[in-house]
């Protein structure tokens, strides 16, 4: 077949699905068909790092698919050790949670976030109220974790030492920087 017959037989075949896909469509007002389909939680991450630290591998997924409202009964005990394995001299932290109260509080994944007042991860009187762009959640959860009742205890642990993100976040939406 030479060139020009096979230009003939793509073009129709396009025009031919164009036709079909007309066809196909109406000016029907009504319902599309439900398609089944089957969701799955795959990650639950919130606060970021309480996930990767305190959940074992082992229960990743069961973590992962567990809905918020049982998640504190499922996994505070776990928690709680774990805290306490990552900071034996844990008392209390700068929220004056103990180990138990706050790895109830960690055990949660949930986003808190506050309808009205500050907005704010932690800013030392604020506390997960919601979370902005530039608020350092790592550093705070090491304070939380490592920093005792006044936030000084263990000053190496206390703070990841990134005190920006790498380019400006944006003033209108999005908000997010720009990619590199």
């Amino acid at each position: 077949m030479n060139y020009s017959n096979r230009l003939k037989n793509l073009t129709l075949i396009f025009l031919a699905s164009i036709s079909l896909g007309l066809v196909a469509c109406s000016d029907d007002e009504g319902e599309m068909p439900e398609v089944p389909a089957t969701y799955v939680m795959e990650d639950q991450m919130a606060r970021p790092a309480i996930n990767t630290v305190f959940v074992t591998t082992g229960n990743k997924d069961n973590f992962n698919q567990t809905v918020p409202s049982q998640m504190g009964a499922n996994f505070a005990s776990a928690f709680e050790s774990r805290l306490l394995a990552l900071n034996a001299g844990y008392t209390t932290n700068a929220l004056g949670h103990d180990a138990a109260t706050f790895s109830g509080v960690l055990a949660t994944d949930v986003l808190n976030v506050s309808l009205n007042g500050t907005t704010t991860f932690f800013d030392g009187t604020n506390v997960l109220t919601g979370r902005t762009l530039a608020d350092d959640v790592i550093s705070v959860e090491l304070l939380l974790i490592f920093g005792g009742p006044d936030g000084t205890a263990n000053p190496g642990l206390t703070d990841d030492h990134v005190d920006a993100n790498d380019k400006a976040f944006l003033s209108t939406f999005p908000y997010m920087a720009t990619p590199w």
